[in-house]
């Protein structure tokens, strides 16, 4: 019998949507205000779900104490009031667009949880726009 859990979090940051091989036209084009130089900020809200059986000594899938301090302690001390493009190792090289930053949250997370329960990373970047990273196969 398996539950899902969540836990959600938030966090703020700012960046830039730019491919670097493409002129500056092409970029206005494709990211039209998130091409911004001076870049442009969101705030974040991140749903984190872990899919298992409940543990029979806890009555837990996961203890979500420790998921909080875990995606604290690597995610939102990580990109919390950040420039991602400028600040961040993650994003130095990869366009920082919801779906990447979801990916990223989701293998860095992925490290750090048994591989038995399903993780699946929600991310909203606005309350209309958010994007779902099932990393698990399925």
């Amino acid at each position: 019998m398996n539950v899902a859990v969540f836990r959600k979090e938030h966090f703020n940051a700012a960046h830039r949507l730019h491919n670097p091989s493409w002129s500056a036209e092409k970029n206005q084009e494709v990211f039209g205000k998130c091409n911004n130089p001076s870049f442009h900020g969101h705030n974040y809200e991140l749903v984190v779900k872990l899919i298992g059986p409940i543990d029979p000594n806890t009555g837990y899938v996961f203890d979500m104490k420790m998921l909080s301090d875990l995606i604290k302690e690597n995610i939102l001390n990580k990109f919390d009031h950040k420039n991602l493009n400028l600040d961040t190792e993650e994003f130095s090289e990869l366009n920082p667009t919801a779906e990447n930053i979801a990916i990223v949250i989701w293998n860095i997370l992925r490290g750090k949880i048994d591989n038995k329960l399903a993780l699946i990373v929600r991310l909203y970047e606005t309350e209309r726009n958010f994007v779902e990273y099932d990393g698990n196969g399925s």
